[in-house]
């Protein structure tokens, strides 16, 4: 039998020879907890040790209450924990990890941690600069296995020369979330960063010759798309590698593609001579015919790439990696087209805290998240302003939605983030290569000044993008309507944030400003990445105009303005094809703890509230506008207590003419508003008391139904509200 007779015999009986390749063991539970802020004296630092120690299960923050509740009322402060703490876990070997090699990967520890490990051979005389010591342990040395800057990209560490067989070794994790001029983001501003392991940790044990475990954290096997057609497709596959033994081997590395039902769609296999020096490269060029496209939302088909490495008869190492077939392409005055067909970009932003846990999340909280998003109908999600979990791009792989990845670049420029600005963005671009999902790299997020500073620094990181991935596209983003300010045209595209009639001018100032880069800047791609106001559902108001309250009044921010800047700008966003996507802010409400605006730490520019728990009348305008499935909605439905006579009624209907009745008696003059799902039933005249709202409409023989209850009473002194709404009758569950 031929050697690539025995490859292929290899893989048939893979099944059975798996359980030497890899091991991937979860390293989550009874963590030992400490919180500071701790002494600063040399003599005295011992002490850090003893005492009590909390027993928590990771993912875990130390910041899920005190970021998200008020401190001062009106006064701008860190009344939250920012510093130091730490976290310590045993680990006892298994004998079957003898001759192996031993890692510890960490998802996600806000900010910098220094992670540790005891029972060293080490003396603390002999590396007293990398020493710690434990008064509380007999053997108290702990030696240093690594120190990584960065609280949202996954980082990994190998034990394998520091464990001690036969007995307890601990893991002892130093962290920090105080903001520094060095690391991206320098401060608390935006959003916060709640401190903690926040995300999973687990051992990796793999053979001496692996599949590279440390390469940034990523899964050491990248794969690029070059032509992508309805009739074949052609993937280049680049499998880092290394081997630890004293001398060479012989190994293949085989790739096999397969489909959801697990047939074998197509196999390479490459004979190779691993070195016992360095880190080594094999690259696999594949051709697949008659491929199954990954088309959106649509279609979010597929592949499974299985990537082995084969020793004789032996699976050495294996890593499974997702493959959705396309093609992105972004037309300057078009859109945006997958697979050369014009797609649409409904898109939303997503900050990944919640109430009650800050950023220390479990996969059902992604999964509501992602519920949600795909409720409202968006396509595209802008996961702002940091790497996210590898879960959430993951599922939107298999979900469909079209994800832009940034780091935390954000706000402000110290002119000392340089070197972990290019890390950060080599962590987010390694770690999530292969999800199909991502079309954009962004690079930052409203940096400016100084600007040469800030140029030159922008322009290295397109360039690092562009290196490390050529077939992406890169974004920059501006905080100002100039579309050829010189800090962002060093990228691909260029987003604009813009929140006209909320932080300046009036709403309708956009339809001027739309109509002029238009003719101005036609050639140019052009994203709106941010836009959006404020809604606290416990705030109501029947008439607002078309200035927010944010500066003159932050106390008050009520919804009913939120909904008609959202229902003016996406009609603005619509009319304007220079727009090739735009991302509403926010989907969720979110912590900002360090911000003076808002009595409570929070932003409220959410499409829903903080828990999750209610929908905001702007939520389903964009349901209606984007949703296939059926929307008939009332809004101001929290607006009980009126103070006009007569109104104007607002449905929102995507099933054609909706049938509204007030009180019994049918109204059937109304107007079309910003878009045709917009029904302004106008001089709707109410009576003394409670009024019934009653609306209807029927697709496909289905009977849609939307009530709600006002109650009118002429100056009613309850009318502008700011004590929540009354009625949660009026509160919609859906159709």
């Amino acid at each position: 039998m031929n050697f690539k007779a025995v490859i292929i015999l290899t893989f048939l009986t893979i099944m059975a020879s798996i359980a030497t390749a890899r091991e991937v063991i979860a390293f989550n539970q009874d963590w030992a907890f400490k919180k500071g802020p701790f002494t600063t004296d040399v003599l005295q630092y011992g002490n850090v040790f003893s005492g009590s120690w909390q027993v928590v299960s990771v993912p875990h923050t130390w910041n899920a209450k005190d970021m998200q509740v008020r401190n001062d009322r009106f006064t701008s402060n860190e009344k939250f924990y920012v510093g130091e703490a730490y976290y310590r876990k045993t680990i006892t070997p298994e004998e079957s990890w003898r001759g192996k090699r031993i890692f510890i990967k960490f998802e996600g520890v806000n900010t910098n941690s220094e992670v540790y490990i005891n029972n060293s051979p080490l003396s603390s005389k002999k590396e007293k600069g990398n020493m710690m010591y434990d008064s509380s342990k007999p053997n108290g040395n702990y030696q240093i296995v690594g120190r990584h800057q960065g609280g949202y990209s996954a980082f990994v560490f190998e034990l394998t020369n520091m464990l001690k067989f036969g007995e307890e070794n601990e893991i002892l994790v130093k962290v920090s979330n105080e903001a520094t001029p060095q690391v991206i983001p320098v401060n608390h501003t935006l959003f916060p960063m709640y401190g903690g392991i926040y995300r999973p940790v687990e051992l990796i044990v793999t053979n001496k010759i692996n599949i590279a475990v440390s390469d940034y954290a990523s899964s050491g096997v990248f794969i690029s798309q070059k032509q992508i057609n309805k009739k074949s497709a052609h993937i280049s596959l680049k499998v880092k590698l290394e081997n630890k033994n004293a001398d060479a081997r012989n190994i293949a590395i085989v790739s096999t593609i397969l489909e959801q039902n697990g047939t074998v769609k197509t196999k390479e296999i490459k004979n190779y001579q691993i070195l016992p020096q360095g880190r080594q490269e094999v690259v696999q060029e594949i051709k697949i015919n008659n491929p199954h496209l990954w088309q959106g939302i649509d279609d979010p088909y597929l592949y499974k790439v299985v990537t082995q490495i084969i020793d004789g008869t032996t699976v050495m190492d294996e890593i499974i990696q997702p493959l959705g077939l396309r093609k992105f392409e972004m037309r300057a005055g078009e859109g945006f087209f997958l697979n050369d067909i014009k797609y649409p970009m409904y898109g939303v932003t997503r900050h990944q805290d919640r109430w009650g846990k800050g950023s220390a999340l479990s996969n059902a909280d992604h999964d509501e998240d992602l519920a949600i998003i795909k409720e409202i109908g968006a396509t595209t999600i802008r996961l702002a302003h940091y790497q996210q979990a590898e879960y959430f791009y993951a599922k939107c792989d298999s979900m469909g939605f079209v994800v832009w990845a940034e780091i935390p670049f954000v706000n402000r420029v110290t002119t000392f983030e340089e070197a972990n600005a290019k890390q950060q963005l080599t962590e987010l671009i390694r770690q999530n290569y292969n999800h199909p999902s991502i079309y954009t790299w962004g690079l930052h997020n409203e940096v400016y000044t100084p600007n040469a500073y800030t140029i030159e620094l922008t322009t290295k990181l397109n360039d690092l993008a562009k290196t490390e991935d050529p077939f992406r596209y890169t974004v920059q983003v501006s905080g100002y309507n100039i579309i050829d300010h010189a800090v962002n045209n060093n990228a691909d595209m260029q987003g604009i944030n813009h929140y006209f009639g909320w932080y300046n001018g009036v709403i309708r100032d956009v339809d001027k400003w739309a109509d002029q880069i238009s003719k101005d800047f036609k050639d140019y791609k052009i994203i709106f990445s941010e836009y959006g106001a404020e809604a606290n559902p416990s705030h109501q108001q029947e008439i607002v105009g078309d200035v927010g309250n944010q500066w003159a009044n932050p106390a008050f921010f009520p919804e009913e303005f939120s909904t008609k800047f959202h229902e003016i700008h996406w009609g603005t966003i619509k009319r304007h094809p220079v727009f090739l996507a735009s991302y509403l802010w926010n989907t969720f409400d979110f912590a900002t703890p360090i911000t003076a605006l808002n009595v409570e730490p929070r932003n409220y520019k959410g499409l829903v509230t903080f828990d999750r728990k209610l929908k905001k009348d702007p939520f389903y305008w964009y349901k209606a506008n984007w949703s296939k499935e059926p929307v008939l909605y009332l809004t101001q439905r929290r607006v009980v207590e009126r103070a006009n006579e007569i109104t104007a009624v607002t449905v929102y209907s995507n099933v054609g003419t909706p049938n509204l009745m007030v009180n019994g008696v049918e109204v059937k003059d109304f107007a079309i508003g910003e878009t045709d799902v917009h029904y302004i039933f106008q001089n709707v005249k109410l009576k003394e008391g409670d009024n019934t709202i009653q609306v209807k409409a029927s697709i496909d023989g289905q009977q849609l139904e939307d009530k709600i209850s006002w109650h009118y009473t002429r100056d009613n002194p309850k009318a502008i509200r700011k004590d929540g709404p009354k009625d949660n009758k009026n509160e919609h569950i859906g159709l």
